[in-house]
């Protein structure tokens, strides 16, 4: 790569072109999302809603757009504004969050909105007043303010990084990266029209530069890009080798009743998928295993293995070996509740407690009118 001062100059040099080309692209080629406003929409005066803003972005985090559409819709039908979302039982906040992943976002998107509607409802309208709020880091703050509010800030999501590190032939492997990322970036940011310009490069990732076969010869930026011509675009952005996930070992306990409802209980509110709903399990963590046997049952029963399932979070993958047992007439113990069969859909069930229960009771989990016509992952 060329010196940074020499770089510097000419990516200042080359700001307009790549802001005017990207933008010009972005007023035909624009996503239609249910939290967006299109560019003549903008045009003609409309400004977007920053709780709708927000509210996406928080969803968005870790989550592909068609995964979080759904849900978005659903918390708008729900609580339609701040002042709703802030006033709402944390549980149902919960339970409608329930599949997106990442529990943590949605007790601090429920923080986040009392905070703002004890302050009369309005989103602050700089970097640095929205990262006070709870749950809101530099990112979010920076997509906040730039959409929303149309301020010039460097909104940098893995589409953007991916786009930047194949435009600017960026080797430094990430993370080590993103600050060299963000220096660029903020030099290609325009006083005009800013919020647009952050959406078309997302965008651009999201359609064009995309991880794999990206489309180049339809890319607005082709004649500016440094990897075009010179290298696989495939390879960029350069990534550290990933460590290896530790997998961990645990048992879950799935006590069914005649009438069909299932034996539940809430999790602590900090910590991994705090606050939500799961079915009893032994003391897995990240850091350490749980005892995998019938014996670990929270009370006697005829506990029979109903199979086992995986999944993988964040930092470790997980596999559970999963129980059912046919329990009569049983009170719940400390703790604990009965679900019943036909709302156990509409529980704060995260995805992996959904798995074990699906083992035990196939379908159990799904809404009563998805059995014929669920939705494709």
């Amino acid at each position: 790569m060329a010196s940074p001062v020499t770089s510097r100059k000419s990516i200042e040099a080359a700001r307009p072109t790549v802001a005017s080309r990207l933008l010009a692209w972005y007023d035909d080629n624009h996503r239609e999302l249910p939290w967006r406003i299109s560019p003549r929409e903008f045009a003609a005066g409309v400004r977007p809603d920053p709780y709708r803003v927000w509210l996406s972005e928080i969803m968005l985090q870790q989550t592909t757009v068609e995964a979080v559409k759904p849900y978005f819709r659903a918390f708008l039908e729900k609580w339609p504004d701040v002042h709703a979302l802030a006033a709402a039982e944390s549980d149902e906040v919960m339970k409608a969050w329930a599949g997106l992943g990442y529990y943590s976002r949605a007790r601090n998107l429920k923080a986040c909105a009392e905070a703002v509607a004890r302050d009369g409802g309005a989103f602050p309208e700089t970097e640095a007043g929205l990262r006070a709020l709870p749950g809101i880091g530099p990112y979010t703050a920076a997509a906040v303010a730039s959409i929303a509010f149309d301020r010039p800030a460097a909104v940098m999501d893995g589409n953007v990084e991916r786009v930047m590190s194949r435009l600017y032939e960026i080797d430094t492997p990430l993370p080590d990266a993103k600050p060299e990322i963000r220096s660029l970036l903020e030099t290609l940011v325009p006083k005009d029209r800013p919020g647009d310009f952050a959406q078309a490069m997302m965008d651009l990732g999201a359609t064009i530069c995309t991880p794999r076969r990206p489309r180049c010869m339809l890319c607005p930026l082709r004649e500016q890009c440094r990897v075009l011509g010179n290298a696989d675009p495939e390879l960029y952005p350069v990534r550290a080798p990933k460590a290896e996930k530790p997998s961990r070992q645990g048992a879950a306990f799935v006590a069914v009743r005649p009438d069909g409802a299932v034996l539940l209980r809430k999790r602590p509110e900090k910590g991994l998928l705090g606050g939500m709903t799961e079915v009893p399990t032994t003391g897995w963590t990240a850091r350490v295993d749980g005892e995998t046997s019938a014996n670990a049952a929270p009370f006697p029963a005829d506990w029979r293995r109903a199979g086992s399932i995986s999944h993988v979070f964040t930092h470790f993958a997980l596999e559970l070996y999963v129980y059912r047992a046919e329990v009569s007439g049983a009170a719940a113990p400390h703790g604990h509740f009965w679900a019943a069969a036909e709302g156990l859909h509409g529980e704060a069930l995260p995805t992996v407690m959904k798995k074990a229960i699906e083992a035990a009771i196939p379908g159990a989990t799904r809404k009563p009118d998805s059995h014929a016509t669920k939705r494709p992952k």
